[in-house]
């Protein structure tokens, strides 16, 4: 045996904001559980642990047997517990006071129950930018990790990729220790002292520095999660006579000049690469581009933060506000399956419960006067326009006139927190999109359900122009030119959005700018997300008789749908004027081996025939009540 390893051996865990306890016990009995309670058997292993802070919460209230352990293998210096952002941030894409501020809430919690301040933390992801140096800094942070594929893309490779080096940002320095994707992959197709006695027999003479956080790889295989355990630390336990078990704080502590590097903005899932086969590692913020669902959440973020900011005077509500303001910068929600949870919308609908508690909290009661306001909510560089009252707020972009968020703050719910499914994130600008009043001109005879219809005018995708707008009566006026390169080009469109108490009205006109008379169906949709599908869900009515959720596709003659959210509580009317018949389709998403819902398509169908120069007039009242 030619080398000497110094294996640092980790366990990371996580529990996502809007998890139910069904998650919780699954995670707590085939990974934290089995981990520790093996640990404990086997003295002479050294580990350092990460647990987010959601997760530890959950462990305090429910299982505190399991702080008694973790105690005791502090007092015999076998752990060290790494810290980190309290709600497992994506922390590139929060602003540098909530950094700041979710690290050293962790550290308090861990310092108050274990009384130890961590020395390092772990990056949720292992996402990167090289900014995050200062923050981590300022916490007093001495070290965290990257995958070694980040240190492959940071220049690094050979012997180098098993060393920890420095990196550094504004003369602030920072150890980072390289998370093994080769060890943790051949820890699951071979046994560890194999791999560890092959790795050993390739290093020059020395010390040399391996950290392998091998999650979740040993829990499925046959005589459960503890048998399995159980097996990999005796394998560990085998090679104790070239292998020094240890934790990154006492190794970090012993370095007298390491190599220095800076590293590119990067996740720690970036495959590794040799030569021509590499091309390219996403980026913390690729998400935001390819899934406008993850860009709604994150300008929304951004929005709240700003709110928070202005309050002035009273800091007891505004720690309160940031604090709902943090449980909302989950990682999960910017990330993909199937580690990731952005398809998931119990992870969504929570983010955007905490954005809407911490905005509600940011008003000061009975001072809160209704407003329309327009600036780049969403951070395309465009103009959208926000219609705000006490209770509802809408959202409205250009393209397509729509609203592409509708919150009803009694609930702090976004009734169109939906994802649509697309076998590409690059088509995500040029399909259908989340969004309630989006329009589309159909052939007369085809079907809306059986959506894309050949020869029909999908308006979303286009931009209307902005006219009338009346701060004073809350009302925005849209319209939408001809257009002679798409069907039905020559019908034209004047929208206008105005916000009433605990309503929004939606008024159309449309006219046939033609020589020849048009016929058409036109139909408005929405995609409205309820808690899930089904009627223990949310039941839908015509006028107030019941429709059947077997067959909700085909209602005819109605002038008002109600649907009744049954979780929340809640009632929301769609009134017109005209009469119309309706269309409603549940819109689910592959993932994994099953169907996720996301949403309820509802489109109301209006056969519409215009001689040239003819308006068609149409009004709808969208109304909430609980």
């Amino acid at each position: 045996m030619s080398g000497s390893i110094s294996l640092i051996l980790g366990s990371h865990n996580h529990l996502p904001p809007g998890a139910g306890d069904d998650e919780f016990e699954r995670i707590y009995e085939r990974r934290v559980k089995p981990f520790i309670q093996t640990l404990y058997k086997f003295p002479k292993i050294q580990a350092v642990l990460h647990y987010s802070g959601v997760l530890l919460h959950r462990l305090e209230r429910l299982h505190p047997e399991f702080f008694m352990l973790i105690e005791d293998l502090l007092s015999r210096k076998q752990v060290e517990i790494l810290g980190g952002g309290f709600y497992e941030p994506m922390m590139p894409l929060i602003p540098q006071q909530d950094k700041i501020g979710q690290v050293e809430l962790l550290t308090t919690y861990l310092r108050k129950s274990f009384g130890k301040r961590p020395q390092g933390c772990w990056l949720s992801a292992l996402a990167w930018e090289q900014s995050l140096v200062s923050p981590l800094n300022a916490c007093g942070i001495g070290y965290t990790f990257l995958s070694d594929s980040q240190f492959l893309l940071a220049g690094l490779g050979g012997n180098d990729l098993y060393l920890p080096c420095i990196t550094e940002d504004q003369g602030k320095m920072l150890t980072v220790f390289p998370a093994s994707n080769e060890l943790k992959d051949g820890f699951a197709k071979k046994n560890a002292s194999d791999v560890l006695n092959g790795l050993a027999r390739v290093l020059p003479q020395g010390s040399w520095t391996v950290s392998v956080f091998p999650g979740n790889i040993f829990t499925e295989e046959d005589g459960g999660p503890e048998f399995t355990f159980h097996r990999f630390f005796e394998e560990l336990s085998r090679c104790e006579s070239f292998v020094e078990y240890t934790t990154p704080g006492r190794l970090n502590r012993s370095f007298e000049k390491l190599k220095k590097a800076y590293f590119p903005a990067s996740l720690g899932a970036c495959p590794r690469f040799e030569g021509e086969s590499f091309r390219g590692c996403p980026g913390p913020r690729s998400v935001l581009i390819d899934y406008p669902e993850a860009n709604g959440v994150y300008s929304k973020m951004v929005y709240v933060h700003a709110l928070i900011n202005q309050l002035r005077g009273d800091k007891a509500r505004k720690r309160t506000a940031r604090e709902e303001l943090w449980k909302a910068q989950g990682c999960d929600i910017y990330t993909l399956p199937p580690h990731g949870g952005i398809y998931r919308p119990d992870l969504r609908k929570a983010a955007y419960r905490s954005l809407l508690a911490a905005e509600k909290i940011t008003r000061e009661k009975g001072r809160f006067n209704p407003s329309l306001l327009h600036f780049d909510i969403n951070l395309d560089g465009g103009t959208e326009y926000l219609l705000q009252d006490e209770k509802i707020n809408s959202y409205i972009e250009l393209r397509g006139a729509e609203i592409f968020e509708l919150d009803y703050l009694p609930k702090n719910w976004n009734y169109l927190d939906t994802l649509l499914p697309r076998e590409d994130p690059s088509d995500a600008d040029s399909g259908p999109r989340r969004a309630a009043f989006t329009d589309t001109f159909l052939p007369p005879g085809t079907d809306f359900s059986l959506l894309p219809v050949p020869g029909s005018r999908y308006c979303g995708n286009e931009r209307f122009l902005t006219g009338e707008m009346d701060r004073n009566k809350l009302k925005i006026h849209f319209t939408l030119p001809a257009n002679d390169a798409v069907p039905f080009g020559r019908i034209t469109m004047g929208k206008t959005f105005q916000s009433r108490k605990d309503a929004l009205t939606v008024s159309y006109s449309l006219s046939n700018g033609g020589e020849e008379k048009t016929d058409f169906i036109f139909a408005p949709a929405a995609d409205l997300s309820f808690p899930g599908n089904g009627e223990e869900f949310f039941r839908v009515l015509k006028g107030n008789a019941p429709v059947s959720q077997d067959a909700p596709g085909n209602i005819t003659d109605a002038e008002s749908l109600k649907f009744q959210d049954l979780k929340n509580e809640v009632q929301i009317s769609l009134g017109s004027k005209k009469t119309f018949e309706a269309r409603i389709v549940p819109v689910n998403i592959p993932c994994g081996a099953g169907r996720l819902y996301q949403s309820t398509c509802v489109a109301l169908l209006f056969k519409v025939s215009l001689e040239p120069r003819q308006s068609w007039n149409n009004e709808f009242t969208l109304k909430f009540s609980h």
